[in-house]
């Protein structure tokens, strides 16, 4: 069993940054696959990014090139950094975490994209 708690969300004006952290509650976090989704009112979950045990990256095309996703395998730490938000980013974002089979999600931290 692995716990996900998200943080970093919060308020941005259009055109802004916000960088979100998923703090996992496991010393075997180098060996889980780790991703990010999201879930805008009225609308189905939807991944945002992922990366692999060997760092391998994978982006949904909204994103590409504004998002960037990383891990601290050491801190048990994932990590989104948003740049150039746009209103359609607004939504609840959730850590992902999967190992042969299984997968875990974070309670979600909520980003909303507004003047």
């Amino acid at each position: 069993q692995v716990q996900l708690v998200e943080s970093g969300g919060g308020l941005v004006q259009p055109g802004g940054s916000l960088n979100l952290s998923c703090a996992a509650s496991t010393t075997f976090f180098s060996v889980y696959s780790m991703g990010w989704y999201r879930r805008a009112p009225g609308k189905q979950r939807e991944l945002v990014a992922t990366i692999t045990t060997g760092n391998a990256t994978n982006y949904a095309d909204s994103v590409k090139g504004r998002f960037t996703i990383s891990r601290d395998n050491a801190k048990s730490t994932l990590f989104l950094q948003m740049t150039s938000l746009r209103p359609e980013d607004a939504a609840v974002y959730y850590c992902n975490a999967g190992l042969a089979g299984h997968y875990y999600w974070g309670p979600g931290t909520q980003v909303t994209v507004s003047s």
